[in-house]
């Protein structure tokens, strides 16, 4: 193993073969977005099967999960297969050698645009479980019923293409923002807009030993601050199951390999996205909850059991609950909206650390009672407005704090579900880039 390779690999990276299309394929209609967006939109992905016809293009390759309930999914997870051998076979990828992308997309919310590093992860490093101590781990509770479906896709695919972004908790801003200062000086692999409103998106090729190096060694950095019996180093940002289940296929090609073999297997590794946590151009945004068929009064009861007691008052708008939710004072603290309009509730003695928890809490209770059903909501005002109507209560939470994210997590395992998004749906990683996952 070369110095380089060595030092990637005490932080879980390793250089990629990183395809992308030639200059003959139209980028645009080429890229899509994450296959779990618009997932109860099926005109969304009609739109893009037009738009796409019969141009290369990643929807071929993926399997858009509005349709996970059809008759015969395995039609298409063949035509997929097939797809993927036939791109590579007709020669239509690019491949660059031993490299990382520095990758930077803007939106029309966000035209200061976030910054990314494209790697390959080890999945060996990686652990979805509850209790994980690993370098890289889940943010949310996985379900593991979710892997399987999601398993069948991937199993005989001969590429995975990346929708997958992982945070790291780099206040200092040492390992992506030092590229994307000297992106004049490093070649470009591809700059194009995006369709459906996804914006724009550049890359550009690391592969020089000296910025490989700077990046394990500010990563190393990193590593060496934290706890050494909990090292989070990587959290899960989006697309945890489908980590997940590179992890659960390795896991079965693992067993059939000779040891010599289990290093430098190309399905040990998965392509993500690495993301600064503090990059400006990074959104986190709350998930609220709406509650159906329930009142205040039912509400309170079981609110009453996770904390030692709690405090409301009505406010007279959502613009008022915004701010007082999110006044730092150390009380953990929500916003209600129901038919008679907003309420601050502010809690002492809660059995979570964080807001979502404590409310999580309440609403398993009740499902299992089944008092109530639920909705996770993106938007405060979608929120409000369904809370308002008869019946409904709408959770207004605060805002996810950057600062605490990490911290969080190692004190609680994992967040609770559907806690934070980052950015809304046309917002997510499109699909671009191609790495092979099979010998």
């Amino acid at each position: 193993m070369s110095n380089v390779a060595h030092h990637l690999a005490k932080v879980a990276l390793k250089r990629a073969d990183i395809m992308i299309p030639k200059a003959t394929v139209d980028l645009s209609k080429w890229a899509v977005v994450a296959c779990d967006q618009y997932t109860s939109e099926p005109k969304y992905w009609e739109q893009v099967k037009q738009l796409v016809g019969e141009n290369p293009s990643t929807l071929n390759l993926i399997y858009p999960e509005v349709y996970l309930e059809e008759s015969h999914p395995e039609k298409r997870i063949e035509s997929i297969n097939t797809t993927m051998k036939r791109y590579v076979q007709e020669d239509l990828f690019t491949v660059y050698k031993n490299a990382f992308f520095l990758v930077h997309r803007t939106t029309p919310s966000c035209k200061v645009g976030r910054w990314g590093l494209l790697v390959t992860l080890d999945l060996e490093q990686y652990d979805y479980t509850p209790d994980s101590r690993s370098l890289i781990r889940a943010t949310e509770g996985t379900i593991l019923s979710r892997i399987p479906p999601r398993k069948e896709i991937r199993k005989n695919a001969p590429l995975e293409l990346p929708h997958i972004m992982v945070l790291i908790n780099d206040e200092k801003r040492s390992v992506i923002e030092p590229l994307a200062k000297k992106k004049e000086q490093l070649p470009l692999a591809y700059e194009t807009d995006l369709m459906a409103g996804g914006g724009a998106l550049r890359a550009w090729v690391v592969d020089a030993d000296e910025d490989m190096l700077k990046i394990a060694d500010a990563l190393e950095g990193m590593l060496e601050s934290l706890p050494q019996d909990n090292p989070l180093l990587y959290a899960m940002g989006d697309g945890n199951h489908s980590l997940a289940t590179a992890k659960s296929c390795w896991m079965d090609i693992r067993k059939t390999l000779p040891e010599e073999e289990k290093e430098h297997h190309p399905a040990r590794f998965a392509l993500v996205e690495l993301e600064n946590i503090f990059d400006e151009g990074l959104e986190f945004e709350p998930i609220h909850r709406v509650l159906f068929g329930l009142d205040q009064r039912a509400f309170e009861s079981e609110l009453s059991k996770v904390c030692s007691q709690y405090e409301s008052k009505k406010v007279s708008s959502l613009e008022s609950l915004d701010v007082a939710i999110n006044e730092v004072d150390g009380v953990q603290k929500f916003g209600l909206c129901d038919k008679k309009g907003y309420h601050l509730y502010k809690l002492t003695g809660p059995k979570a650390s964080i807001t979502a928890g404590t409310l999580q809490l309440i609403i398993d209770s009740l499902l299992e009672q089944k008092t109530a059903s639920v909705d996770y909501i993106h938007g405060k005002d979608v929120t409000a407005t369904l809370g308002s109507k008869e019946g409904n209560i709408g959770l207004i939470l605060p805002e996810v704090s950057k600062a605490t994210f990490f911290d969080s997590i190692i004190k609680d395992n994992a967040l609770p579900r559907k806690t934070f998004s980052m950015g809304e749906a046309h917002e997510k990683r499109y699909y671009m880039e191609a790495r092979k996952i099979q010998r």
